[in-house]
């Protein structure tokens, strides 16, 4: 899982500058509209939404954005209901790729990310194609900066967390869906800035890609995620440290 990680560091450290802020609160509002569809608009007895509204806070996005997305979860205003959809396929050097969308028109969003397969020389899949190689896990990520990676580790394992990754002073915590957030809590609680938290797809096996295909790659899974209507990109790839080097 090492190279996957790192690709998501360099999406991480390129990050909002990169990115329209409009964009990013489009993303984050989408979040939080399914989430209060999918549990229920009120954020103490949904944890998917107080976990998307804590996300939209820490980007800054106005409150009055936030209000307005959990009330299009009923359909407030005319606009059209987000719905959350899932698509497979394959990659340059054989990789497995989700793209996890929401959007308000599925045939637009799948004529965009079956065209991002297609000029990667890649391919969309079926249903199921790719999904059995990753599971749902909770992911937390942490910069320990000044402190010590290896006391994070033991805290989040104390806390309820199932595993940890420590690398380069960056830890990744892994935890079952239903935890996450109680994780994220006491991790908080006890003083520690939590990076991101999420409910991610996470690649049971990975493949090592060659340098041959990793350029390639690297921006198959850049394109997907520049996407407007896509929210995560997960793969199985594992990239050689020279590589992600060059792309980064």
């Amino acid at each position: 899982m090492a190279g996957h990680s790192k690709w998501k560091q360099i999406k991480r450290s390129k990050g909002v500058a990169d990115v329209k802020r409009g964009q990013v609160f489009t993303r984050l509002g989408r979040e939080v509209s399914v989430a209060a569809r999918a549990g229920g608009p009120d954020p103490e007895a949904n944890p998917r939404l107080r976990l998307a509204i804590d996300r939209a806070r820490a980007e800054n996005m106005p409150k009055e954005n936030i209000d307005r997305a959990i009330k299009k979860a009923t359909g407030e205003g005319g606009e059209g209901i987000i719905e959350e959809v899932v698509y497979e396929g394959y990659g340059p050097g054989g990789i497995a790729v989700l793209v996890q969308a929401m959007t308000d028109n599925r045939n637009r969003t799948a004529s965009e990310v079956r065209n991002a397969f297609a000029k990667a020389g890649g391919s969309l899949g079926e249903a199921g194609s790719v999904a059995w190689q990753f599971e749902t896990r909770g992911v937390i990520s942490i910069d320990a900066n000044e402190r010590d990676a290896d006391d994070l580790a033991l805290m989040a394992i104390d806390s309820g967390a199932e595993d940890v990754q420590v690398d380069d002073g960056s830890v990744d915590i892994y935890t079952a869906p239903e935890t996450l957030e109680a994780v994220r809590r006491a991790l908080i609680d006890a003083g520690v800035a939590v990076g991101s938290a999420e409910v991610s797809q996470v690649p049971k096996n990975t493949v090592e890609v060659d340098a041959k295909h990793a350029g390639q790659a690297l921006r198959l899974l850049d394109n997907l995620d520049d996407l407007d209507d896509v929210q995560r990109v997960a793969s199985n790839a594992d990239f050689p440290e020279e590589a992600l080097a060059a792309y980064a």
